[in-house]
């Protein structure tokens, strides 16, 4: 992501641009420096999912068993090759299977999931692995955490020697679903992708403040909750609570009358969808600039356009026919590309390296603008003059 005053340079080619249209004479204080409007963004999936269930405690290795696979929580100062040396397994597999470096630090209580499953009741050595250390204790396998200092776990009390690691198998109804993580995917859109509340993906996978993901990054979507129960009806003190009305067997059943279930049933009118066609669904003036999904829609004063997800290489190309009206680029040299259209539409790309135009060309709908950055996300902005409007809107 890009934070606001990336692309302040890029206030004063835009403003040129829209004072030198047809409109001209707008207030030039209106117009929003940020083109792309990357920072921040305020989604909540909380709403959308009830409280999520207590993760379940790991066992004294950091061990969560589920039936169809095992996980590992990391501890304060751990690292995967500090995890693998306390489980028992080689590190460069496991830091292979979760996309981290064997001696990333990881964050206290994140979830490192085993490539395969680790015995029950394993003996751990009482110093917490396995690992080959040299007499100033230092690490010397060099894909176990080289520099990485031993830490020191006492064994439970009354233990000698090794510590047994007692896993309990979690039932199947608490399994959790997996999730790797993709490119341009965030903390938040994962969320919302299984109604689940942002915050309780955080807890249950350890992340950080920052809600921080990596690509390839194994992630455990929480099991949902109960909801809370309501309350029994209050009576006052003394009085008694009311007793439900048992069933009696000397009352008939109501008289219900049911069809047989053999009985034809009416099918209601298919509906004409040609008739009901709104312009939204395939009459708008613009097309998507990039094959993909959209993971970040439109929010005024915050996003002013949507981001869209496209491979790195993904032709980035012209929304609807119109000019080059500017090319310029953000504090980083990212190029930034603006197209002026009838009626005082402007369309804004970023996001994109290799640029295929020059300033003043005409170009048509469809016509190649650049390829999308290695980052994998395509910024698209449709304003109307100064003012920045809802791209979807405007999309067919």
């Amino acid at each position: 992501m890009v934070d606001f005053a990336r692309l302040a340079c890029a206030a004063g080619m835009l403003a040129v641009v829209v004072g030198c249209s047809p409109q001209g004479g707008v207030n030039l204080s209106t117009l929003d420096a940020d083109l792309r409007g990357w920072g921040g963004g305020g989604l909540d999936t909380a709403p959308a999912a009830a409280a999520a269930a207590p993760r379940p405690a790991p066992d004294s290795r950091g061990i969560i068993s589920y039936p169809s696979y095992q996980v590992a929580i990391a501890r304060q100062g751990d690292t995967i090759a500090v995890v693998a040396a306390r489980v028992g397994l080689n590190a460069a597999e496991l830091a292979r299977y979760n996309a981290i470096a064997a001696d990333a630090p990881l964050n206290p209580g994140s979830v490192v999931a085993l490539p395969r499953r680790v015995a029950a009741g394993a003996p751990v050595a009482a110093t917490g692995g396995a690992r080959v250390t040299s007499t100033t204790g230092q690490v010397s396998d060099p894909y176990a955490g080289q520099g990485v200092r031993q830490p020191n776990v006492p064994p439970p009390a009354g233990a000698t020697g090794a510590v047994t690691a007692g896993a309990v198998t979690q039932p199947a109804a608490s399994q959790p679903r997996q999730h790797v993580v993709a490119q341009g995917e965030t903390a938040w859109s994962i969320a919302r992708k299984y109604g689940v509340s942002v915050n309780d993906l955080a807890s249950w996978n350890g992340l950080p403040s920052s809600m921080a993901v990596r690509n390839g990054q194994r992630l455990l979507i929480p099991v949902a909750g109960k909801s809370p129960q309501p309350l029994a009806a209050l009576t006052a003190p003394g009085t008694g609570s009311p007793t439900p009305r048992p069933p009696s067997s000397s009352e008939p059943l109501p008289n219900e009358k049911t069809k047989p279930s053999n009985s034809p049933t009416n099918k209601p009118a298919s509906p004409d969808l040609g008739k009901t066609r709104t312009a939204a669904s395939g009459n708008g003036k613009f097309r998507m600039p990039a094959n993909g999904a959209i993971i970040r829609t439109y929010e005024k004063g915050k996003n002013e356009g949507i981001d869209i997800s496209a491979a790195p290489g993904t032709t980035v190309s012209a929304a609807a026919a119109g000019t080059v009206a500017a090319i310029t680029r953000d504090t980083d040299q990212v190029p930034i590309i603006v197209l002026r259209h009838p009626d005082n539409l402007m369309t804004v790309y970023a996001g994109l390296d290799d640029v295929a135009v020059t300033k003043g060309q005409s170009v048509a709908t469809g016509t190649a603008l650049g390829k999308a950055r290695n980052k994998g996300v395509v910024h698209f902005e449709v304003r109307n003059g100064f003012d920045s409007v809802d791209p979807e809107k405007y999309l067919n």
